[in-house]
């Protein structure tokens, strides 16, 4: 008898800079593939120069893979929320502009109602203490970043953004995530 093939699914997720997005979920259980790239926008596969204009209408994201028998959409969620700011518009610290945007670009009317339905609890329960301006967006593309932005904190832990935004956001996911981090990371 063959062994049938695992079910993935598929999210996106603008959290701000893909680089710090990107290497949190590198970490988290169940998430197979990580890749930074860009969607939302109506140029096809644009540069990461274009895309920092803040005119493509491409918001820097990440797509991941992820086994849901092992860490649902929800979870996928719980890890985005907790680990930037949603309730800032088109900025994340000191990267400003709309490819900063905080976004979830839903791929099944099944995403679309769990995010709106974390979102309108988050902001019921004042969680934040501002409104979450999280756009839910459906899908309609991704382009995959140039492959210096894949990995990057990785391959570059030494460069400043990486030393002073990156990896202090990583150790707090570390941190709250303990017991979701994959094994060769703990």
């Amino acid at each position: 008898m063959a062994e049938s093939k695992k079910e993935t699914q598929i999210a996106t997720l603008g959290g701000g800079c893909f680089w710090c997005t990107e290497a949190i979920y590198r970490e988290l259980k169940g998430v197979i593939y990580v890749a930074s790239g860009y969607s939302g926008g109506e140029i096809i596969n644009p540069s990461y120069r274009e895309v920092c204009t803040g005119q493509t209408g491409h918001a820097e994201v990440v797509e991941i893979e992820f086994d849901p028998t092992v860490v649902s959409f929800p979870e996928i969620l719980e890890v985005f929320f907790a680990t930037h700011d949603p309730t800032t518009l088109n900025r994340q610290g000191a990267d400003v502009g709309t490819q900063y945007r905080s976004a979830v670009f839903y791929h099944n009317p099944e995403q679309k109602a769990i995010a709106e339905t974390i979102i309108k609890q988050l902001n019921d329960e004042n969680i934040f203490g501002a409104k979450v301006v999280t756009e839910v967006t459906e899908w309609t593309n991704f382009f995959k970043a140039e492959d210096y932005h894949q990995n990057y904190v990785a391959n570059n832990p030494g460069q400043g953004y990486c030393q002073f935004v990156v990896i202090p956001k990583l150790e707090k996911f570390r941190k709250i995530f303990k017991d979701r981090l994959k094994s060769s990371v703990k």
